[in-house]
């Protein structure tokens, strides 16, 4: 299955979750890098570029940036001859900061006829020049990571239906990715099943969700509570993991994304190879069993029967013989499905199935 086809296979279809989203994000966007180095806090470009594709008319790459998703380099002027609508800032960095140096870049977007996009914690309209020159020019600042209003305080109480949530040994190895593809095979088996956006991409891909890392704390668990509700007792919600327990900076969401979602089903999510946290090299990345043995005990407060279904890995550095391999195993060493989404195979399907027992 193309990515393309399993997006729309696994957008939201049930209405009356009052979830946060972007509204009408005007596309084709043109994906706006800015100088970044790291290719894990371009998650944001990536995840367009997979899951979106269609969308995507090129990338905007500053002097000095070293990262590219491979999609044609164009000026926001170029981008818009070519159909773009808007300018989607595609990094997530730490913090959630937009450099005073993107902001003439930013401005140029908007005098080329660009609205610019952005799910950084930075709100668009907070940057000095930045908002008059919107106003002077007639286009709109765009902020995803939004959270609804008057989120509850979670009230602990079990609900109908049924949850799966992908949690990770650390922070951008794939457990959107993960949640993505496993609702789309759950809706090709004929299952009412939904993908839950947690995070600004996901948002900008199914058109909802909500941005935990956004929520303030207290109210976090709610939110996960909130954005997948009550529902049919056959209906899943498959939902979007943020961060990580071991995490030294996004543990908490990651926990309160645990007791608020009350997942029947986990599926844990390691990228293999990495050895530290990323962006925190004084920190070490768990080992798998150690990831699902502290899931399933934090999960069981709010959800006593919670499961491990399997493991999910991010091989995308691996050739498919070598990705393979690893796959059995790790399959015989964890006594549990090992399956990489985005190769599919039966190793997925093993891991689809046991999701599903």
């Amino acid at each position: 299955m193309l990515k393309q086809e399993a997006v729309e296979m696994a957008r939201p279809s049930r209405g009356g979750v009052d979830a946060s989203g972007p509204g009408e994000v005007p596309g084709p966007y043109l994906l706006f890098l800015g100088d970044t180095t790291e290719p894990g806090y371009a998650k944001t470009a990536f995840g367009l570029r997979d899951w979106a594709r269609g969308r995507c008319v090129g990338e905007y790459v500053l002097e000095g940036g070293t990262v590219s998703t491979g999609l044609p380099a164009l000026t926001p002027a170029e981008a818009r001859v070519r159909g773009a609508r808007s300018m989607v800032i595609g990094v997530a960095n730490a913090g959630g900061f937009i450099p005073a140096h993107w902001v003439d870049a930013l401005v140029a977007a908007l005098e080329a006829g660009l609205d610019i996009v952005s799910g950084m914690h930075s709100r668009l309209r907070n940057i000095e020049g930045l908002g008059e020159a919107a106003d002077r020019l007639g286009r709109r600042l765009i902020d995803v990571r939004e959270p609804p209003a008057a989120i509850p305080v979670a009230s602990g109480r079990p609900r109908s239906g049924r949850r799966l949530l992908t949690v990770g040994t650390d922070c951008a190895l794939g457990k959107k990715y993960t949640a993505l593809a496993l609702a789309a095979a759950f809706r090709e088996r004929g299952l009412d099943a939904e993908f839950r956006a947690t995070g600004q991409t996901g948002i900008l891909i199914a058109g909802g969700g909500i941005p935990m890392d956004a929520v303030v704390s207290d109210f976090a668990a709610g939110a996960a509570e909130q954005l997948s509700p009550d529902a049919d007792p056959a209906h899943w919600d498959v939902i979007e993991g943020q961060g990580s327990l071991f995490h030294p900076a996004y543990a908490g969401v990651s926990l309160a994304l645990l007791h608020g979602s009350q997942p029947d089903v986990l599926v844990v999510c390691h990228q293999p190879g990495r050895a530290h946290m990323l962006g925190y090299p004084g920190y070490p990345v768990p080992a798998i069993e150690q990831t699902i043995h502290l899931a399933l005990r934090l999960g069981g407060r709010t959800s006593p029967a919670i499961r491990c279904a399997g493991v999910s890995l991010n091989t995308s550095g691996m050739d498919e013989s070598a990705a393979r391999r690893l796959m059995r195993e790790e399959r015989h060493r964890l006594g549990c499905p090992v399956a990489d989404p985005m190769r599919g195979g039966a190793e997925f399907e093993a891991l689809v199935e046991a999701c599903l027992a």
